[in-house]
């Protein structure tokens, strides 16, 4: 699909991966919409790239449904959706002292995580199935996943568990959504350089880099960016999920 002049809807698109997204979509022409809790980084990177932004919670049906309607009449019924908002809080199953993790630190990562990529996805898909085909396609759907999804460290358990989600409804989505000429995706990626990573101290941060075999470095969100619009302009890559972590495989902690 190409970028210009289409509607583009990147959650978590304030800061981090998402936010570069939002700067790569935005110089390939899109029209881009940002969902974002954080309203004053929203508004900021919604300047920077000539965009839209609304404060939305991915778990909340009545906000995605209003903020889609809103990006809609600003910008068209979008064609692109990049779903980046996420947590990633560790907790061990059993704590120091014992005691088992609390149900709902588990509930909020994986609602945020699955549920809440899922609610923006399935909310996408049924307006961009009523829209006009763009050559041959109607939509492209990128989800984020992470390699946690397949080698969880201790402390991941919830967190491993949500990617795991993604990664699974990946192709089912794709074959169900074929029909329609929606595409869905998602990157699987290692360790990148997000707001949390870069508060680190450089020593620490070097550490993480060096792990991974090649470039042994971390990631720089441009660079997720980068597959995302090779996935974007490649019309055969579908329900596929695409590992992007210099051939890291994590290590038990």
């Amino acid at each position: 699909m190409n970028c210009q002049d289409v509607a583009a809807i990147v959650t978590g698109g304030a800061s981090g991966l998402g936010g570069a997204v939002a700067d790569q979509l935005a110089k390939a022409g899109a029209k881009v919409t940002i969902f974002d809790l954080n309203a004053e980084l929203g508004e900021a990177k919604a300047l920077e790239v000539d965009g839209f932004f609304q404060a939305v919670d991915v778990t909340d049906e009545n906000q995605v449904a209003a903020s889609l309607d809103a990006a809609g009449k600003k910008h068209g019924t979008a064609r692109i959706l990049v779903n980046c908002a996420g947590i990633a809080p560790p907790a061990k199953v059993i704590n120091r002292d014992g005691d088992p993790q609390p149900l709902g630190a588990f509930k909020q990562i994986v609602d945020i995580n699955l549920n809440g990529t899922f609610n923006m996805l399935s909310k996408f898909a049924a307006l961009a199935a009523k829209a006009d085909p763009i050559g041959e396609e109607r939509g492209v759907v990128i989800n984020t996943a992470s390699v946690a999804a397949f080698e969880g460290q201790i402390g991941q358990a919830a967190y491993a568990a949500s990617k795991g989600g993604v990664v699974a409804m990946a192709l089912p989505i794709a074959r169900e959504l074929a029909r329609y000429g929606i595409r869905v995706n998602t990157i699987a990626p290692g360790i990148f350089i997000t707001p949390m990573l870069a508060s680190l101290p450089q020593e620490a941060q070097d550490s993480l880099g060096h792990q991974v075999p090649f470039p042994s470095r971390l990631g720089a969100p441009s660079e997720f960016a980068d597959l995302l619009a090779a996935i974007i302009g490649n019309p055969m890559l579908n329900g596929e999920v695409i590992r992007l972590d210099g051939a890291i495989r994590m290590a038990p902690k």
